[in-house]
């Protein structure tokens, strides 16, 4: 493992080779470090990619032309060690393509790319899947970045508040056990905000469908400082942090969605799943903005 950084006269930004995962905004102008630490007694991760699924399969595992396979929740990406295969002064782009122990669970040839730009106090963080096979790839792709909630030791998660511009309600399916019912729940929001605290995740995840979130930001209420992640036409989004912490909020846009609780299984028709035909490429992106 390798830890690559970009720096400007706003941000310093570090990300690691392994799982292409960003560990570090750090502002100098405010002397906040923005990702969470991932510290092990609570959540070992900082802001992992997720490929090539998103969410936990029904069972564990998946069928393609009638033949079953393993994959862990978020799929492999996380816990492979990328490429970096290009460094300038604002950007990185790291590469992870199949090999012999990614097609024992996950029987497609692919290239999953991951770019980072950094420009003034935002990060763009692209996604570029390359189908490289004659036949068709079958995937999901998401993010998954977690931010310290507080920034500062003199706030408490409770200072906060989520803020989804232009949105006055979400409508969020609930999870059963990891997996998507078809049970449906309104939150509204006061003044397009919605406040933190520990019990809003008591039931896990909030997981919203149909393109509901194009930004959200994760704001104090007392010092106005926070993140805004911006992710335009991305179908699903999660907000979560475990159980019982007070300590960072995930903001996930996702391209693909955990299996419902009646999924069949077969991975060409799970719900939220992308095709992607010989020799095309797929392509999105989030804006993170730290103010």
């Amino acid at each position: 493992m390798a830890v690559f950084e970009l720096k400007n006269k706003n941000l310093t930004v570090r990300v690691n080779s392994f799982g292409a995962e960003l560990n570090s905004v750090f502002s100098h102008d405010y002397a906040i470090e923005y990702i969470w630490q991932a510290d092990p007694s609570v959540w070992a991760r900082y802001a992992p990619h997720l490929f090539p699924i998103v969410g936990k399969l029904k069972d564990g595992s998946y069928s393609y032309h009638s033949k079953n396979y393993e994959l862990p929740q978020h799929g492999f990406a996380r816990d492979n060690e990328f490429i970096c295969i290009e460094q300038e002064e604002d950007c990185l782009l790291f590469e992870l393509t199949a090999n012999e122990d990614t097609l024992k669970k996950y029987p497609f040839h692919f290239s999953f790319q991951i770019k980072y730009t950094l420009t003034a106090n935002q990060l763009k963080v692209s996604y570029s899947v390359f189908n490289p096979d004659n036949n068709d790839l079958y995937f999901s792709v998401g993010a998954h970045p977690a931010f310290n909630c507080p920034l500062q030791k003199d706030e408490s998660f409770n200072d906060y508040e989520l803020i989804f511009p232009h949105k006055n309600e979400l409508i969020i399916n609930t999870l059963s056990d990891g997996l998507i019912s078809e049970t449906t729940q309104q939150i509204v929001l006061q003044d397009h905000k919605l406040k933190v605290s520990r019990q809003l995740f008591d039931h896990d995840a909030l997981v919203c469908m149909n393109s509901q979130i194009e930004e959200v930001q994760l704001v104090s209420t007392k010092t106005k400082h926070g993140v805004s992640l911006k992710s335009l036409n991305w179908p699903y989004y999660g907000i979560w942090t475990k159980k019982g912490t007070e300590q960072f909020i995930c903001l996930e846009p996702w391209h693909g969605i955990a299996d419902y609780v009646n999924a069949t299984g077969d991975i060409i028709q799970k719900k939220g799943i992308i095709k992607l035909e010989a020799s095309n490429y797929f392509h999105c992106h989030f804006d993170l903005l730290f103010f």
